[in-house]
């Protein structure tokens, strides 16, 4: 297969998992941004974790809350917990890889924050460590996953939100998670500032 060829078939692969992704997606994405936007109007603040892209899914919705989306508007409180290498080499060598995030979330979580959880498995140990450590501080979880959401699933309850890419490739999952995101910010945006 030429290159061309080879770009034609990944481009159409990604569209064609949106559209699939569509239906399923929708309800879910707008009520994890209704629920974003409560905690965030209620003065609580959004957590984000994952790994590989995923730990660069969450900054790039942390970045996109703390500075701005498309418009001009206040900062919102967004905290990437995958940012800050010396607290995360510490939580590793003094611990355990798995306690990356969940250590950080003793320590930074509040009652009515929410984490934004990402994984494209569902069955990543730290990810999900931190859904139980959110759920001890009484936060609330979105969770970005695909395939058939993994372990992750298990620990999700009453009042959380799973947005789940209906595909088994990784790739067409992160590329789908980050359109997500930016659906995320945008309608938090909408109600915010309006039209």
């Amino acid at each position: 297969m030429s290159n061309t060829n080879r770009i034609h078939t990944l481009f159409n692969q990604s569209i064609q998992t949106k559209i699939d992704a569509l239906p399923l997606l929708t309800q879910p994405i707008s009520d994890a941004a209704e629920m974003i936007f409560s905690r965030l109007l209620e003065g609580n603040k959004v957590l984000s974790c994952g790994n590989g892209g995923s730990a660069g899914d969450a900054q790039h919705f942390s970045s996109e809350m703390l500075n701005r989306y498309e418009r001009e508007r206040p900062g919102l409180p967004a905290i990437a917990l995958t940012t800050d290498s010396s607290t995360v080499t510490s939580i590793a060598n003094d611990y355990d890889f798995s306690q990356i995030f969940s250590r950080q979330i003793e320590a930074l979580g509040q009652p009515n924050d929410l984490l934004l959880a990402i994984s494209t498995s569902g069955n990543s140990n730290n990810v999900n460590k931190a859904i139980q450590s959110a759920h001890d501080r009484e936060m609330s979880i979105v969770a970005l996953t695909g395939r058939d959401g993994g372990n992750l699933v298990k620990l999700l309850t009453t009042g959380d939100v799973e947005i789940r890419v209906p595909s088994d490739v990784t790739a067409r999952i992160q590329e789908t998670h980050l359109l997500i995101i930016h659906c995320l910010c945008d309608l938090v945006d909408q109600q915010l500032l309006g039209s």
